[in-house]
């Protein structure tokens, strides 16, 4: 029988126990590289048009948590004063585009506006103001209009908007003239009912109103965007009223979504989702491509605002935003979310404009009115 030296045991255990060492070592890392690649293809959604890779734009909505997960992996390496801290350190630094448009640091005010010329700019979309009681509140109308009261924009933005001249306490387009003290009303509708009831998308503004036009898309959706030519004391801008495609969930959906455990089929459920993700995706590509390229030829300064139903690691936001500046990056802080749901953290409703026009102030007001938060800033057309 051979005997086996105690000094050659404890050796052999320092080398099995090295070796899984290794190997976990090499399993970390391989996790870090995954998901330095992921926020890469997150950081290239920007770029990319989903009509040709509708998943990568699915992979840029979660642009925020892949970006919590790296940096996680950062930290990680920082306490073992590991190099691999580089793999997402560098993969952070190279989206930091991206990054400060979902995130912004207070390091400074911006210069104050000129008073006598500023003016209040709101967009919200108000969910039909509630008109199906989807908050289960009686109040979410009566709290909605005291805020535009309170707020008192000389341009009000509202995507989703809803009146009826045959329901009572719900002719949102007379209370809000009456509300604002606006004279000026851009509206167009998507829907219509019994000629009384309709569905749409409006501008309220305190200055004149010299132009109105649309931009309808080539399918049957109801989705659309507007704009309106609003003379400004001696100046005029065109201001671009916008709401994109939405992924058009259904109750079902938001059920799976909250509680996916008491879904029975739930690979169906996830396919029907991932269906309506990827039809969206596209739908808003065509979308905002004719939207940008109308927005090239205008006469007039620029203010682009709405629901995009995109994050600023889109298509959507890249191709819009073009050379405009974005309200939230020039005065915001923290993420600036606007979706009132189910993922938070998630930015995808904006007011752009162009350089001409500057902004201060702005603010996501983080009141439950709808399923979006109402943004709001002070603007003013420069010299």
């Amino acid at each position: 029988m051979q005997l086996i030296h105690p000094g050659e045991k404890r050796l052999r255990h320092i080398t099995i126990r090295a070796k899984k060492k290794t190997l976990l070592y090499k399993f970390i890392v391989f996790l870090n590289c995954l998901a330095a690649l992921l926020l890469l293809v997150s950081i290239l959604a920007s770029y990319i048009n989903p009509s040709f890779a509708w998943m990568i734009a699915l992979i840029g909505i979660a642009y925020p948590y892949i970006l919590v997960v790296n940096l996680l992996f950062v930290l990680y390496w920082l306490l073992l004063f590991d190099r691999a801290i580089f793999i997402s350190i560098g993969m952070v630094l190279a989206g930091y585009p991206v990054l400060r448009n979902h995130f912004q640091f207070t390091w400074s005010s911006p210069p104050p506006l000129n008073q006598e010329k500023a003016f209040k700019f709101i967009s919200f979309n108000t969910r039909l103001f509630d008109v199906y009681g989807w908050t289960d509140r009686i109040d979410t109308r009566t709290r909605i209009f005291n805020f535009i009261k309170q707020e008192a924009p000389q341009i009000l933005c509202i995507q989703e908007f809803y009146t009826s001249t045959s329901r009572s306490g719900f002719n949102s387009l007379d209370s809000i003239k009456a509300l604002q003290q606006s004279p000026y009303v851009h509206v167009a509708y998507t829907a219509t009912k019994w000629g009384t009831d309709h569905w749409g998308i409006a501008t309220f503004s305190s200055f004149p109103i010299v132009k109105k036009g649309n931009i309808l898309f080539n399918e049957i959706t109801n989705n659309i965007c507007i704009y309106s030519d609003i003379k400004v004391n001696q100046d005029t801008i065109r201001v671009y009223n916008i709401h994109f495609q939405s992924n058009r969930f259904r109750k079902e959906d938001y059920e799976f979504l909250n509680k996916p455990d008491e879904q029975k089929d739930k690979l169906s459920a996830s396919r029907n989702i991932l269906n309506k993700l990827k039809t969206a995706s596209i739908k808003r590509s065509k979308q905002v491509d004719a939207v940008a390229n109308h927005i090239e030829q205008s006469p007039y300064p620029v203010i682009i605002c709405g629901d995009f139903n995109d994050p600023p690691s889109s298509y959507t936001y890249n191709k819009i935003s073009g050379n405009l500046k974005d309200a939230f990056v020039e005065s915001g802080t923290g993420f600036g979310n606007t979706y009132n749901g189910l993922i938070p953290l998630l930015r995808i409703d904006y007011i752009l404009h162009a350089p001409q026009i500057r902004s201060a102030e702005f603010r996501t007001v983080n009141q439950k009115f709808s399923d979006h938060f109402p943004v709001t800033c002070k603007m003013e057309i420069l010299p």
